[in-house]
């Protein structure tokens, strides 16, 4: 009788071994899968609670704009994806400019003095004041220069006025500091085929018409930026020149 019972036992202690180490087994195999339910529950449960906490806008109407009337720009709209930024970055065509506003008609002008060449009949060279009819601008001593080097006007040359400062001279900078200018020409105003006539009255030409201007007393020339001693072999320009040592 008592072996009997222990063989039962012993049946349903087998039994109940067997199901828990079934049960273990299918928990193992299913357990990548209840993982994914699970963080799927936290997930829609987050999106429930946000949804809740913010109405949002109802469907079928535009969002509110912001005090001032400008609206919220979305940002998966208004950036452009990483890759396109990229290859705007990598791009090597700058992007079009929109023109200078043009220069609006019947603008201010000022009449200016520049001093040409008048050659008498002994061949001495004289300085000619004659005026001319500029653009008002903020660089009135660049604008009569340039005037200047652009030398004398068809009527002008039918009158016998000339100028001797060579053609292809460029005008690179002016500044002023106290009452000297500083003109800084290109190379080429080294460069007279005249002779010291020449290189007389290109010096003539510039410090007169420089110092038209009643801040400027004399004028420094310059040489692509470098102050030299002599144009030519003998015409000084080593300093500030006034109107007395011409």
């Amino acid at each position: 009788m008592a072996t009997s019972r222990k063989k039962k036992t012993g049946g349903w202690l087998l039994f109940w071994l067997a199901f828990f180490i079934g049960l273990a087994l299918l928990f193992a195999i299913n357990l990548e899968r209840i993982k994914t339910t699970l963080n799927e529950t936290r997930v829609l449960e987050r999106l429930v609670r946000g949804a809740a906490e913010d109405p949002g806008v109802p469907e079928g109407a535009e969002p509110e704009a912001p005090e001032g009337g400008a609206a919220v720009p979305d940002p998966e709209i208004s950036a452009p994806p990483l890759e396109t930024a990229d290859r705007i970055l990598d791009d090597p065509t700058p992007p079009a400019q929109d023109p200078p506003p043009e220069q609006p008609a019947g603008g201010k002008t000022v009449e200016r003095p520049v001093y040409l060449i008048r050659v008498d009949s002994s061949g001495a060279i004289l300085g000619a004041r004659v005026k001319r009819t500029l653009p008002a601008s903020d660089s009135p001593l660049q604008d009569v220069l340039a005037a200047l080097i652009a030398g004398p006007s068809a009527e002008e040359k039918k009158q016998g006025l000339i100028s001797l400062i060579p053609g292809n001279v460029k005008l690179l900078s002016t500044i002023v500091r106290g009452n000297t200018a500083y003109i800084n020409l290109s190379e080429d105003f080294l460069f007279n085929t005249n002779g010291v006539e020449g290189y007389i009255g290109q010096r003539r030409q510039i410090v007169l018409t420089a110092t038209e201007f009643t801040n400027i007393k004399d004028v420094q020339i310059l040489i692509d930026g470098k102050r030299l001693d002599y144009l030519g072999e003998s015409i000084w320009i080593g300093s500030p020149i006034d109107r007395t040592m011409l």
